[in-house]
């Protein structure tokens, strides 16, 4: 993986600052591909898993080049959407320490394919290619530490296109500079408060305020079905990157991406939004000309049969 390449990768894994700041991978199929039968499945060389107690509303999530994956402060039902490119909708079966139960992840790999030499530089390697590959490590590791053996099934469920609205949409093209001129030399973690937000990043400070720097709305699409509990498609036909700002009024149980819907806000989580501002369906379409259109369709489905918590080291 070239250096540049590995950073548009992480540009779907990076930390930003604030009580929750995010970035999410754009998400491909809902249900991710086997490795040929001929190529071992990819996966991490060392994985460090440790329970979060700190009590903390503050989350970290961030793959850094050469294939190393961080993440603070996240439950597990995070790491099933990640991996398997599902939303909250379509994973059933779980335990309740699914979503209670914190964890901070260190993960490493030391395949060559994920390193950053100047010799990289002359590989052309596809994007979703690569997201897939680490959605195959992610699996791996679920299946290693956490124990996790799952099955699919087809379910009828609710779900939400997302189209312009009427008057046409209200967005604007990026200005961030491309993934390829950010600086190599960023320390790990969030950046400092106030800084760029770099392309691709999607900020969420609390429940309701969202902003978004270089992101197609592919990936939107897909944050927004995080926030609303129901899988979101993107059928707007819009092919541009876009810097905007959403706000609204979530409904009780909106927006808990890392957190069970009877669990409390933790520690430092910031204010509830105000309750006289718009809904998410309002604000789509106010601020950015854009709708969601429900409808009902077969979704592929996880069913956990068995999981366990994972031994600490």
């Amino acid at each position: 993986m070239t250096k540049h390449l590995a950073e548009k990768v992480a540009a779907g894994l990076m930390a930003l600052a604030g009580p929750v700041g995010l970035v999410f991978m754009s998400a491909p199929p809902s249900r991710a591909q086997p490795a040929a039968p001929s190529t071992p499945a990819p996966t991490f060389e060392v994985v460090s898993i440790k329970p979060n107690h700190e009590g903390s509303g503050n989350v970290m999530v961030r793959m850094a080049p050469g294939g190393r994956f961080e993440a603070q402060n996240i439950t597990l039902r995070f790491l099933l959407q990640e991996a398997y490119g599902v939303k909250d909708a379509q994973i059933s079966g779980a335990p309740g320490w699914v979503d209670s139960e914190h964890y901070n992840i260190d993960a490493k790999t030391d395949d060559a394919s994920a390193g950053d030499g100047p010799g990289d530089d002359k590989r052309k390697v596809d994007r979703d290619d690569m997201q897939a590959r680490f959605r195959l490590m992610l699996q791996a590791m679920l299946a290693d530490r956490f124990k996790l053996a799952l099955h699919h099934d087809s379910k009828e469920l609710s779900e939400y296109v997302l189209v312009v609205a009427k008057n046409g949409p209200k967005l604007h093209e990026t200005s961030a500079p491309p993934a390829d001129a950010a600086p190599t030399d960023r320390p790990p973690g969030p950046p400092a408060p106030g800084s760029p937000m770099p392309r691709g990043a999607i900020r969420i400070m609390g429940r309701g305020d969202l902003s978004v720097s270089g992101v197609a709305l592919a990936q939107f699409a897909d944050v927004l079905s995080r926030q609303i509990g129901h899988i979101v498609v993107d059928k707007t036909g819009l092919k541009g990157e876009y810097d905007f700002t959403l706000k609204w009024t979530p409904d009780e149980g909106q927006g808990q991406m890392f957190r069970g819907a009877g669990e409390p806000p933790r520690e430092g989580a910031p204010p509830p939004p105000d309750a006289n501002g718009p809904s998410i369906f309002t604000a789509l379409q106010e601020q950015l000309g854009l709708k969601l259109e429900s409808q009902k369709g077969p979704v592929d489905t996880l069913v956990i049969d068995h999981v366990e918590r994972p031994s600490e080291n």
